[in-house]
């Protein structure tokens, strides 16, 4: 079938790049055509959908250097559903399977851990109640995320661990004494009531249908759906061990010197009381994942203080309106992300960066909401509220992120779907073995072997082995400020082994700054930069600006000239007072036949140092060099040197001349260096790395480098925190500080061991534990114990990352 499809592109600048992509597209098997606008940046592609689908187009527009997004048609084209019943990783690939198979479903990713489903769908086609009937014919409940709002959320999850604190608190009290008759019959020792058939069955009798009700409810429509999950193992491991011994209650003759007939209700009711307690510490711990969210929405303040009608008011945040104007005194929060219109103060930005040290904030400089104000007063225009604020933005990208899978949860997916079958193969196999192996008199060996078989399965262990960690390790990421979009992120970024940064706003700070004021005549130093900064009061050019701006920064205030004029190519010239001054290249000083003198020799060692030398004629006379320089970053020096003790090479990537490029590459110890490379041919550059073998990481402003940031393995933007880096990149890093990027690098390595670890720990339980429990070496009460505490250690495990420090401090 041809679908139509438009694609949202990234990264286009010129006509070349649409005619590129276009060129590309209707190269490719089953895209009948391919059209591009570049006024909107979208693509209109009609593809035959047997042939190949929209993420195959979406990867076709990266391979070209530029990133490409599906939109959804109708009024929405992605939900999450709150799924409710699910108790192990077979539910969730039942779920996707059976909503995968509904027309126009194009993606569903079901999380175990936080039990939402996320569907990418055409509305034409299929709905959201349809999807919710289909999961519920399964046997779960389903809802629309955004239904429940997150207090309810936090009500049903409390509502669910209290539940199961009741539940477990009573089957302890029933199992307790048929657990003491199996001890007391282990040193012989003979108490009547204790070992009298009728009690243990009456004890017994409502921990397996009462407490344990929900493992036959809900391997009931697991049954019916046709596949099998975790549930299924319990009841009917436990349903073997009370049936056994209930018929041994009315049929089993009591030989003499036996203390009790064979009955084993207290296994059944034992492994349910423990299995309910892994469930119940497990519900605590996946609580405990998502408190990353839980923090950065707590950090958003409660009230705003608006003007309006000329008084202040306090507000709830919700009713806060685009443009109101909001007052913040020391020591609040600012409420709302918008501009500041008056005041001067210092503002702490460390919930959104990470960085400890308060941010200077004057008239025109942007505020975000939730951060700090520390010391002075003052007013801010609201520009952005409710979900459009960089907060919210956070918040549901670390959302979305839990949500996603990592590649590596394949291999569990893999396993889950064919698991259960696989372990009622193997009891039934054991069951078969032992009693024929002993001529049917090991008929209780034969019954609590196959048992220990059915409860020592662990299929829970593996559905939570990847999404706890990637819970955790996103959550960490976003407290300090590194926004991880997804699993697959994550897991390709432990891989990195080369970096490359691009140089202006990366490596740099990517302002202009006056460095060297170097006096070639008679005036002094001081004096030469206040004529400098009034001369440029009026220029429009970067380099101009940086010198009114350090007059400014020493001066305070600075009069207008008397006259100003720009001399395109060359300079400016100006009048201050009596003073004719001129302010430029060489051409424009020997142009006005001045002697240059030792200036020449200076700008030319100030140029060797990357920076850019203006000279300054007085009247006439030279009398000093100015130098201006795109300072480098404090933290550049000290990222590049972790990076490279981490085993990975460092590249820098610039359109600058080579002899500047090596100057800044050498304050910072960067030895490869691609310096003149223009902004269309960057994404070739680093294709080319890639095609040398290397796993890439290109990190950049996430607007200029958009071509590069989508063909590395991994964009990572830095020092914005922008609503543009957040879309772009893979990963953005909210502070300017290049430390970030082994930070990120580390907190992937760390998160991917321990999925690593997870999953060992999850298969280690099965290979090792179902072997034993096929020839009777375990109880299996131990079985039981064995499998209700794998998922507990495995989320255990996940949540020891919460104390991982990125940074390394």
């Amino acid at each position: 079938m041809i679908r139509k499809g438009t694609f949202k592109i990234s990264g286009m600048s010129c006509a070349a790049c649409a005619a590129r992509i276009e060129k590309g597209l209707n190269k490719v098997d089953g895209i009948s055509k391919a059209a591009i606008n570049l006024a909107v940046e979208k693509a209109t592609v009609d593809y035959d959908d047997s042939i190949i689908d929209a993420g195959a187009v979406e990867e076709a527009v990266k391979k070209l250097g530029y990133k490409a997004e599906l939109e959804k048609t109708g009024t929405s084209g992605r939900v999450e559903l709150k799924i409710k019943g699910m108790t192990c990783a077979a539910c969730t690939a039942r779920i996707e399977k059976v909503l995968g198979k509904l027309e126009g479903i194009e993606k569903v990713s079901v999380n175990l851990a936080t039990e939402k489903a996320v569907v990418e769908y055409d509305p034409s086609k299929v709905r959201v109640s349809d999807m919710v009937r289909k999961v519920e014919v399964l046997g779960y409940g389903a809802q629309r995320a955004e239904e429940i709002t997150r207090d309810r959320e936090k009500e049903q999850r409390e509502k669910e661990i209290k539940r199961l604190r009741i539940e477990l608190f009573i089957s302890a009290i029933l199992s307790s004494p048929l657990i003491m008759a199996m001890l007391l019959t282990l040193v012989n020792i003979d108490i009547a009531f204790l070992h009298n058939g009728y009690f243990q069955l009456a004890a017994a009798t409502p921990v397996q249908f009462g407490i344990g009700f929900r493992f036959y409810r809900n391997a009931y429509h697991a049954l019916r759906a046709g596949s099998a999950n975790m549930d299924v193992l319990i009841a009917m491991g436990t349903s073997a061990a009370y049936f056994f011994s209930l018929y041994n209650v009315f049929f089993q003759p009591v030989t003499e010197g036996m203390m009790m007939k064979d009955l084993y209700f207290e296994a059944a009711a034992v492994i349910i009381t423990l299995i309910l307690l892994g469930k119940y510490l497990e519900a605590v711990a996946k609580g405990k994942t998502s408190e990353a969210i839980k923090k950065l929405m707590g950090l958003q303040a409660k009230t705003a203080r608006v003007i309006r009608g000329g008084m202040e008011e306090d507000i709830p945040i919700d009713e806060v309106m685009e443009g109101d104007i909001i007052v913040v005194k020391p020591g609040e929060k600012i409420p709302v992300d918008g501009r500041i219109i008056e005041g001067l103060s210092s503002v702490d930005e460390s919930m959104l960066t990470g960085e400890s040290l308060p941010v200077e904030k004057k008239t025109v400089d942007t505020v975000i909401g939730a951060t700090i104000n520390k010391y002075g007063a003052f007013k801010f225009q609201a520009t952005k509220i409710g979900k459009d604020t960089v907060l919210a933005q956070i918040i549901k990208m670390v959302e979305d992120a839990q949500g996603t899978k990592a590649p590596i949860q394949k291999i569990a997916d893999r396993v889950s779907g064919i698991f259960v079958p696989v372990v009622i193969g193997i009891a039934a196999i054991t069951f078969i073995t032992w009693f024929l192996g002993y001529n049917g008199t090991q008929t209780t060996m034969a019954v609590i072997s196959a048992v220990s078989v059915l409860v020592i399965a662990c299929p829970c262990a593996l559905g939570l082995a990847t999404p706890t960690a990637i819970m955790v390790g996103t959550g960490k990421g976003a407290e300090n400020g590194i926004l991880i979009k997804g699993g697959e992120h994550l897991e390709t970024a432990y891989k990195i082994n080369a970096v490359v940064l691009d140089k202006t706003g990366t490596i740099t700070k990517g302002k202009p700054e006056v460095t060297d004021v170097e006096v070639m005549g008679q005036m002094d130093s001081a004096n030469i930069l206040r004529l400098a900064a009034i001369a440029e009061r009026k220029s429009e050019h970067p380099l101009g600006a940086a010198i009114y701006e350090r007059g400014i920064m020493e001066y305070g205030s600075l009069p207008e000239p008397e006259s100003f004029e720009a001399i395109p190519g060359k300079g400016i010239t100006s009048v201050v007072g009596s003073d004719t001054i001129y302010i430029g290249t060489r051409k424009l000083i020997t142009g006005l036949g001045m002697d240059m003198g030792k200036a020449d020799t200076a700008a030319s060692r100030l140029e060797d140092e990357g920076k850019t030398a203006m000279l300054m004629a007085v009247n006439g006379t030279v009398e000093a060099v100015i130098a201006v320089a795109d300072t480098v970053k404090e933290s550049s020096q000290k990222a590049v040197e972790e990076l490279k003790a981490m085993g990975i090479e460092v590249f820098m990537l610039t359109g600058d001349n080579r002899r500047t490029a090596q100057a800044i590459a050498k304050q910072v110890g960067i030895e490869n260096v691609l310096a003149e490379v223009l902004p269309e041919n960057k994404a070739e550059e680093v294709e080319e790395l890639k095609r040398s073998g290397k796993v890439v990481a290109m990190v950049g402003d996430g607007i200029n480098d958009a071509p590069a940031l989508a063909i590395a393995d991994i964009g990572m933007a830095i020092g914005t925190g922008t609503d543009v880096a957040i879309e772009t990149a893979d990963i953005t890093l909210m502070s300017g500080d290049l430390r970030a990027i082994p930070a990120a690098i580390r907190l992937s390595r760390k998160t991917m061991n321990k999925i690593k670890q997870n999953l060992f720990w999850a298969f280690i339980y099965n290979i090792i534990g179902i072997p034993f429990a096929a020839l009777g070496i375990l109880n299996p009460i131990i079985a039981g114990g064995a499998m209700a505490f794998s998922s507990v250690s495995v989320v255990t495990n996940s949540l020891s990352l919460k104390r991982f420090k990125p940074y390394g401090r």
